[in-house]
């Protein structure tokens, strides 16, 4: 496929990524007749995104430092499989200026942003500058770095306490700091400082006004890299533990139909600023009066892109690699429209009964909820073991209804269906959630989580007979796994379903 705005082509792409990003990428270029190379490090040999590949490159060890975020290794296997492009996914090298440079001066496609707008977007201080001259809403607080105690209590006295004190390089939640009165002032600046450092190697700071109970919401961009850019509407991410997101909803069920205009038109601005090209994501903050300040932009493909393409019928990853040939923007603005309603559950290997700690182990078995409007985005498979080197997420279900009651409704069925049996994992956080009221009515905010979830008392108590059961449903599927049971309709029905249904057939059938 030809560039026709350049000359370039590629007709096959290499995906600088792993997990079910890969995988979605792989899917998106196999639609579209392009071949696909996967690359992979020690411990993925076997995954599924290499497995589904036309062609897969060995890049490293286990560790992301000696395999995924080595640059140079992946330029080369692109170049080794004649990959004219690379699209990197989320995560790992998704927002490096300079590996997006690099790829462009051995010759090849990045499919994504400029260098440039990744470097102003990538620091808080500036991207804050570059909004406040273009016109968008940002945080009342310091266009500056502030390393002087004294210098930050003016300004948070100045617009009012509580302060936030975050690290310009940051990101993931962390080099974050609420200040709420001028005594904590010192020792917070301080440890941000040195966390900034530690973690981005640059400890920049600065002070923003920090906004009680706020929603949090982005909106979806695609820009041509000419100045000209379209918005796909507004994702709620508000669920969120340790500042990272679990559940995202689209579309968002704070905003009226102005404000949805109003942050939209905002994120459009906010892209034809740097002259965007891509598609990327334009982070808000929505206070609990309507007002709505830019936070930050995500440069890259977001995790949460499924909910905005089942609900307005794009394909983003597509629309990604139609720009980066060259064809433009593939969608007109007045024919992208929000029909329905969808949820998306990300599915991690951690446990919420330990603060959602990691989990990692051998995914021994999985059932796949099926059913008009779901959709399961993974990386993984029965047998797959699943390793501690990398995010923990192991899978995204996105369920889609006519509108918000009816998605919810959906979701509940589908999370009962949906069995993962190896690594703990989170659904039944997720189920957990779909009960509270402040999810339920829309109302609930980034603190959500942390102030209705106690990982001491959120599972529900079983009665005598439940557990019972569940008792004798666990230990038939540990028997059967450990004697390598494969076929029969009990070893089927345990590895697929209702547990309480699978211990009375176990416990009739052993009469």
């Amino acid at each position: 496929m030809a560039n026709s705005k350049t000359g370039r082509k590629f007709d096959k792409v290499l995906v600088a990524n792993r997990g079910e990003i890969a995988v979605r990428i792989i899917q998106g270029l196999k639609d579209m007749g392009l071949g696909s190379v996967a690359v992979y490090s020690e411990v993925d040999r076997t995954a599924l995104h290499v497995l589904m590949a036309d062609e897969a490159v060995f890049i490293g060890p286990a560790p992301a430092s000696e395999s995924y975020l080595v640059g140079e290794k992946i330029i080369a296997a692109a170049k080794e499989t004649g990959a004219g492009a690379i699209h990197p996914g989320y995560g790992f090298l998704s927002e490096n200026g300079p590996f997006s440079r690099a790829v462009e001066k051995a010759g090849l496609v990045f499919i994504g942003p400029t260098a440039e707008s990744m470097e102003v977007m990538g620091d808080k201080l500036a991207s804050r500058r570059k909004m406040r001259s273009s016109g968008v809403p940002v945080v009342p607080g310091t266009d500056e770095a502030v390393t002087d105690p004294e210098v930050a209590i003016g300004i948070a006295e100045e617009i009012g306490f509580p302060v936030l004190l975050k690290a310009s390089a940051g990101g993931g939640g962390k080099g974050m700091r609420i200040v709420r009165e001028a005594g904590e002032m010192a020792s917070a600046l301080r440890q941000t400082m040195g966390e900034a450092g530690s973690a981005f190697g640059n400890d920049a700071c600065f002070v923003e006004k920090y906004i009680e109970d706020p929603k949090h919401i982005e909106v979806q961009v695609l820009g041509d890299g000419r100045g000209h850019a379209v918005h796909v509407f507004e994702r709620e991410c508000s669920v969120q533990r340790r500042h990272q997101k679990v559940i995202e909803e689209c579309p968002s069920p704070s905003l009226t139909p102005e404000l949805r205009r109003k942050i939209c038109e905002a994120a459009v601005q906010t892209a034809k600023a740097i002259d965007y090209r891509g598609a990327g994501t334009v982070e808000f903050i929505l206070a609990p009066g309507g007002e709505f300040y830019f936070l930050e932009m995500n440069t890259r493909l977001q995790v949460e892109h499924p909910v905005t393409e089942m609900v307005t019928g794009t394909d983003l990853v597509q629309a990604m690699v139609k720009i980066a040939l060259g064809e433009g923007i593939c969608y007109e603005q007045e024919d992208i429209i929000q029909r329905g309603w969808a949820l998306e559950f990300r599915l991690y290997a951690e446990d919420p009964g330990r603060k959602f700690a990691p989990s990692i182990g051998r995914i021994e078995s999985m059932t796949i909820p099926l059913g008009p409007g779901v959709r399961l985005d993974t990386g993984v498979y029965e047998g797959f073991d699943v390793p501690i080197h990398y995010d923990p997420m192991l899978a995204k279900l996105i369920v889609w209804g006519e509108d918000r009651a009816q998605a919810i409704a959906r979701s509940r069925r589908v999370l009962g269906e949906f069995t993962l049996h190896g690594p703990t994992h989170n659904l039944p956080f997720h189920q957990w959630t779909l009960e509270q009221p402040a999810f339920i009515d829309g109302s609930y905010t980034t603190h959500f989580v942390e102030n209705e979830f106690d990982p001491e008392t959120w599972l529900p108590e079983l009665d005598p007979g439940q557990a019972e059961a569940l008792v004798a449903a666990t230990a038939l599927f540990e028997a059967l796994r450990r004697t390598g049971a494969q076929d029969g309709a009990i070893a089927r029905e345990c590895a697929a379903g209702n547990w309480r249904f699978n211990a009375l057939r176990s416990m009739t059938h052993n009469k």
